[in-house]
């Protein structure tokens, strides 16, 4: 054989074993990648399973009904295995929907003024500025935000509504607005950015105005986009748990105003959980107020991928 030959043979073989060394790793890549997404839909599935065990036990082993769970304010669950307690949790329910109900209101506004400053009104200063300044509150802890709302927040409550106490729904309420302002923001920002130029330009070209342009056009076109923005903030506003409790007063009544103190189910499994006897009936029913919030949170799942699927449609059409 020649020396030519051989290189030539020695570069097949070379090659060869390049080829068979990038399918091996391919192959491992495409094995870890599909691993990782079965375990992705695995560990929620388990989640929800062990949830729906453990919270189950409240509605089979002691024998209380769903409805009286959802709609009763009575509780007063036993903190043993006997059971013949009470597990009403309207209370806990009704501060959890007051609470991020309230801080929608205030939020959603602030947001949506921020979201048009940064894309139409001023793009560079927001971009380079507000963006940035916006970014840095998803970074502050929750222990923060509950903090200045127990140090600053509630004595100011106090004082300017001549209260006992600041405690109270609206306090809790504008903690949670500060908390989701930048979520709702960011995701409202985009979804306006995303809107074509040429819709806007053929709206100029139209005669309307910067605010027509904004209100008719851009606006209702980013729409899907703004409403999973606020959806993802209200989700994350009904897990929320330590600086709520920290400002809501954690009485356990209902509401008669927002300047009332309540509780909400984050609160009470928060602050509860640890001191509630394993496997008994108090314990049972957290873990069913945890399993309520595991619904909730799927729900609102669901919903951004059902606006994300009628935006869809709007579009193609």
């Amino acid at each position: 054989m020649t020396d030519t030959a051989a290189g030539a043979v020695n570069r097949k073989n070379t090659a060869t074993a390049e080829q068979m060394d990038f399918k091996t790793k391919e192959g491992i890549w495409k094995v870890l990648v599909i691993a990782c997404g079965l375990l992705m839909i695995i560990l929620p599935l388990a989640i929800g399973a062990f949830l729906i065990y453990r919270g189950g036990a409240t509605f089979t082993k002691y024998g209380h009904s769903v409805l009286k769970f959802l709609f009763s304010s009575n509780w007063n669950p036993a903190d043993d295995m006997n059971g013949g307690g009470h597990v009403g949790a309207a209370v806990y329910i009704v501060g959890s929907l007051v609470t991020c109900g309230l801080a929608l209101l205030i939020s959603v506004p602030f947001s949506m003024a921020a979201a048009i400053f940064m894309t139409e009104i001023a793009p560079k200063t927001g971009n380079k500025i507000l963006r940035p300044a916006v970014e840095i509150f998803v970074g502050i802890p929750s222990v923060v935000y509950g903090w200045i709302g127990l140090t600053i927040l509630v004595p100011f409550i106090r004082k300017i509504f001549n209260l006992n106490q600041g405690f109270s729904v609206l306090a809790a309420g504008i903690v949670l607005a500060v908390m989701i302002f930048p979520s709702i923001t960011t995701l409202s920002a985009d979804a306006i950015r995303s809107v074509p130029i040429s819709a806007r330009k053929a709206a100029y070209g139209l005669g309307a105005t910067r605010w027509q342009v904004i209100s008719g056009i851009v606006v209702p076109a980013a729409q899907p986009g703004i409403l999973t923005g606020i959806i993802l903030g209200l989700a994350r506003a009904f897990g929320e748990a330590l600086a709520v409790a920290m400002v809501i007063g954690k009485t356990r009544s209902l509401p008669k105003s927002i300047l009332s103190p309540t509780t909400n189910l984050t609160s009470a499994i928060a602050s509860d959980m640890g001191g509630a006897m394993e496997g008994g009936e108090y314990n049972a029913a957290l873990w069913s107020m945890a399993l309520l919030l595991f619904i909730i949170s799927l729900l609102f799942i669901f919903l951004v991928h059902f606006v994300a699927m009628k935006g869809a449609e709007r579009n193609k059409k």
